[in-house]
């Protein structure tokens, strides 16, 4: 009897596991035992942490007697190395650095100590984080070690007990509790450890709240660009294509009253006025590739880079892979290089310079960069100009300019092509 119910058990419990897939090897199975074990580590931890939690909750009732104070003042430090524990493991298995930046707090000081640690927000997130890993923490680790050797014990607990029904009904489990064991530790685990990196990493809330303060700073300095940059044109169209386009018109209007009596006088006028419509044609081109180049439209940011280089006086090498990209992107690109290689041109005192870049689908990458004196400040004018042009594109610029071994400008902006 027995021995036929080993082989039965045999049987039934390795049958599911001819369905699992090919990719079930030793390498895979031995990365969900150790998973599991980091799982029922981290279930173990689970106990401590809930009862910390519990601890500082009915600690807070009791700020107005010592007896909180002390709680607190005995808890709070016992709670940031557990913590810790969990950043550590978060960190390794993860492969990201969990950080805590707690503030600085004398604990010598009973009163002050804990008026610090209630203002630190990395406390308060190690409160929150006892509660989490004492209650869906603790189930979601749990899971992978019950579903391993859950069968298991059940079917000893039935031999032990004598009972062959509750035996076999444990070993029927076992099959379908390893299959269930195979699939979702990983995912659990990882789950389990990316819930703790949420909770636990501060460096996390302030790379977002930076990010937010680099938005808006790049927007509000944006729109001052825009002011600027129309300004700029109100104020070309004043001065160049409306005042030639004005001295036409007056000189047609002479020439009109002229035409009978003088009639020299008045063709002099009128070849002054069709001087005068050239000169404002000319003027509106010009401000016209100030504001977008026609050489983008017609050959793209390539193109229009190595138009660029043509007038600078020294070698410039242009090597880039680059498709044709959103409108404004190449304009904002096409102006930054313009401002580098006039920079060089005027002060770099350099042989030769060169343009290299690529797109690799999510990114746009050029360097500028050249062989002469070094030294650029990426705070001036001209440099901080370019960094605001691109930040409007969540683009970034980066200069490297040693002293007397050359300069590059590194700049990168996120843009699909089109």
């Amino acid at each position: 009897m027995r021995d036929s119910f080993a082989v039965g058990t045999r049987v039934s419990w390795l049958a599911p596991l001819r369905a699992l897939p090919a990719q079930v090897d030793q390498a895979g199975f031995r990365e969900r035992l150790r998973l599991t074990a980091v799982s029922a580590v981290l279930a173990a931890l689970g106990v401590p942490a809930l009862v910390l939690a519990l601890v500082m909750t009915g600690a807070f009732p009791s700020l107005l007697s010592l007896t909180g104070f002390l709680m607190l003042w005995l808890v709070v430090p016992v709670t940031a190395h557990l913590t810790q524990l969990h950043r550590a493991v978060a960190s390794r298995l993860l492969g990201e650095h969990v950080v805590a930046d707690y503030a600085e707090a004398d604990w010598r000081n009973l009163v002050t100590a804990i008026a610090t640690w209630a203002r630190d927000p990395a406390r308060w997130r190690d409160f929150a984080f006892c509660w989490f890993s004492g209650t869906g923490g603790l189930v979601m680790s749990l899971v992978p070690p019950a579903l391993l050797v859950g069968p298991v014990i059940l079917v000893a607990l039935g031999l032990a007990q004598g009972s062959v029904v509750w035996s076999v009904i444990a070993s029927v489990l076992i099959g379908p509790s390893l299959l269930a064991w195979w699939f979702v530790t990983e995912p659990l685990v990882r789950g389990r450890l990316r819930a703790d990196r949420a909770i636990l990493d501060q460096s996390r809330v302030e790379k977002l709240q930076q990010r937010v303060d680099e938005v808006v700073r790049s927007r509000a300095e944006t729109v001052d660009h825009n002011a600027a940059e129309l300004r700029r044109i109100e104020r070309d169209l004043h001065d160049g294509a409306q005042a030639s386009i004005a001295a036409a018109g007056m000189s047609v209007g002479l020439a009109e009253k002229l035409i009978h009596s003088d009639p020299e006088t008045a063709a002099e006028l009128l070849r002054e006025a069709r001087e005068s419509a050239v000169r404002a044609l000319e003027e509106l081109r010009t401000l016209v590739r100030g504001i977008h180049p026609p050489v983008l439209a017609d050959r793209g940011l390539v193109g229009g880079i190595e138009a660029l280089a043509i007038p600078i006086p020294i070698p410039v090498t242009v090597a880039l892979r680059v498709p044709r990209l959103p409108g404004p992107i190449e304009s904002a690109v096409y102006f930054a290089v313009a401002e580098c290689l006039a920079n060089v041109a005027k002060h770099a005192e350099a042989t030769r310079a060169w343009v290299v870049g690529e797109h690799d689908g999510e990114r746009l990458r050029v360097v500028v960069g050249d062989d002469g004196r070094g030294g650029a400040d990426p705070r001036g004018h001209g440099l901080a100009g370019v960094a605001r042009r691109l930040a409007a594109f969540d683009g970034t610029l980066e200069v490297t300019s040693p002293v007397g071994q050359g300069t590059e400008v590194r700049m990168e902006v996120p843009c699909r092509a089109i």
